[in-house]
C-alpha cells in the first residue's frame, strides 16, 4: 500500500498569531479551522502547491509544549519550503519581514536560504537545480553487492541490548554496574 506523510504538527502559542503569520508573511493557504472544544482547534496550513502534505498548527497546551514552540528543530532546519522561484519568495518573504539567519548561497542540489518562523524555527526556502533521482538508481550494484547478506535479529543469542548510563547507579567502591532502582 503506498504511504505518503500527510501532516506536520507544529507546536504555536496562539491559533490567531499563528494562522495571520502562515497566511500573511508565508502566502499560506488556511486550509481548515475547526472547533474541537473550548480551548482545542484543529487548524491546517498549507502552501500553494503543496499536494497532501500540509502543517497542523498545534497549540501547546501544557508547559512541557509551552517550552518546546520554536524549538522543534533542536535549532537545526527543521522543515523545508520548496519553491520554484526562490528570487521572487525571498524578496517577498523580505519585504514581509521574514527574518533569515544567512544570505542565499548556492549548494550541489540547488539555491537555499535558511529562514525562522515567528516562533523561532528554522526552515530552509529551497528552489532545487534538477529533479532529484528516485533512491533505487542511487544504490550502485557494487553497493548491492557489498551489503550483508544476513543481519541479526532480535531474538538471536548474540544479540545484546544498549543501555544509557542513566540506568545505571555507579557507586564507588562497585565494580560492575547494577540498574537502579
Amino acid at each position: 500500500m503506498p504511504q505518503h506523510v500527510a501532516r506536520v504538527a507544529l507546536l504555536v502559542r496562539d491559533y490567531d498569531e499563528a494562522i495571520a503569520w502562515f497566511t500573511t508573511v508565508l502566502g499560506f493557504h488556511l486550509v481548515e479551522d475547526t472547533p474541537m472544544t473550548a480551548e482545542k482547534r484543529w487548524v491546517v496550513v498549507a502552501p500553494s502547491g503543496a499536494g497532501d502534505m500540509s502543517l497542523l498548527l498545534a497549540r501547546a497546551a501544557n508547559p512541557d509544549q509551552r517550552a518546546m514552540v520554536g524549538r522543534q528543530g533542536g535549532g537545526r532546519v527543521f522543515l523545508f519550503l520548496h519553491t520554484d522561484t526562490f528570487e521572487q519568495d525571498y524578496a517577498g518573504m523580505r519585504e514581509r519581514g521574514v527574518h533569515f539567519v544567512e544570505e542565499p548561497r548556492e549548494e550541489t542540489y540547488g539555491r537555499v536560504v535558511v529562514f525562522e518562523d515567528l516562533y523561532g524555527n528554522r526552515w530552509d526556502l529551497v528552489q532545487r537545480h534538477a529533479a532529484p533521482r528516485p533512491v533505487s538508481q542511487d544504490i550502485s550494484a557494487q553497493a548491492r553487492v557489498a551489503a550483508p547478506a544476513a543481519r541479526p535479529r532480535f531474538d538471536d543469542r548474540r544479540y545484546v541490548p544498549l543501555f544509557h548510563p542513566s540506568q545505571f547507579d555507579l557507586g564507588e567502591d562497585e565494580a560492575e554496574p547494577r540498574p537502579s532502582p
